[in-house]
Order: C-alpha cells, then sequence, then structure tokens
C-alpha cells in the first residue's frame, strides 16, 4: 500500500527550523499501516529535511556549523552565474540533503526519546515550502 500526502510551510529565510514530526505522525496515521516506510522529502534545492533533538540550543547549532563550514559569500560560481546570494544555500542544503526514510511500526514512525522530523530553510529569503510524505507499508 502505498499513501502520499504533503506538508506545506512558509519559512522566514536562512537559518528557519521547523519541527513537522507531529505533520509526519498524522499522515502515517491516516495511511494506515502497520509496518513500512515514511519518506518525507522537500521540493526545491535550497532546504533540508533531516534527523535532530528539536531543542533550541541544537536549533541555534546546527545552521551555525552549516555557516561555518559553507559560509554565505559570493565567491561561489553559482554567485558568479546567478548574483543571488544564495550559492552557499545549494552548497548547504545538497550537503545535508533534501529528504528523510523512516521506518514504520506499529503505524508510527520508529524515532527516538529525543529525535524529531526536521525542515531547515537554507534559502535568503522566505519561501513557501512543500514537503511531500509518501508512506509505504501493509
Amino acid at each position: 500500500m502505498v499513501h502520499q500526502d504533503h506538508i506545506t510551510l512558509r519559512t522566514t529565510g536562512h537559518r528557519h527550523m521547523q519541527d513537522v514530526t507531529a505533520e509526519v505522525v498524522r499522515i502515517v496515521a491516516e495511511a494506515r499501516i502497520g509496518t513500512g516506510l515514511v519518506h518525507v522529502f522537500n521540493v526545491g534545492s535550497t532546504a533540508v529535511v533531516g534527523a535532530i533533538e528539536f531543542e533550541p540550543g541544537l536549533e541555534r547549532d546546527l545552521p551555525e556549523l552549516l555557516d561555518k563550514l559553507i559560509p554565505p559569500s559570493r565567491d561561489y560560481g553559482h554567485e558568479q552565474a546567478w548574483h543571488d546570494g544564495n550559492g552557499h544555500s545549494h552548497l548547504q542544503a545538497t550537503w545535508m540533503g533534501p529528504g528523510l526514510t523512516v521506518p514504520v511500526t506499529s503505524g508510527r514512525p520508529v524515532l527516538g526519546t529525543w529525535q524529531q522530523i526536521f525542515h531547515l530553510e537554507c534559502d535568503v529569503k522566505p519561501r513557501q515550502r512543500t514537503l511531500v510524505v509518501t508512506v509505504v507499508g501493509e
């Protein structure tokens, strides 16, 4: 059985992190499967989906770390081509990845006690984002 839905998010721009766990749990419950997988995918090349302990310290630390590893700069080839200020956004999102797959057991995503599913905006301006959530199982 395959069930697909989406989550729509509004972001405030670079470094905006949101916890989407509750929405993913809701979609998995609607799928009515016992065992399987749920995949969450960000549509677009400048945002991230992952898993983390979603708390204020890490909500600050992860984007800061990404900016240290792949800093905002106009020196990237993307900047030289497009001059849009988001070359680092593409690189950060590519490095972290646009999607996450989580096992489903007893009709719920299998997440640790301190593990939540997050969306991180890497682009420099606010965006409306679509996350495609696909549930596969029986």
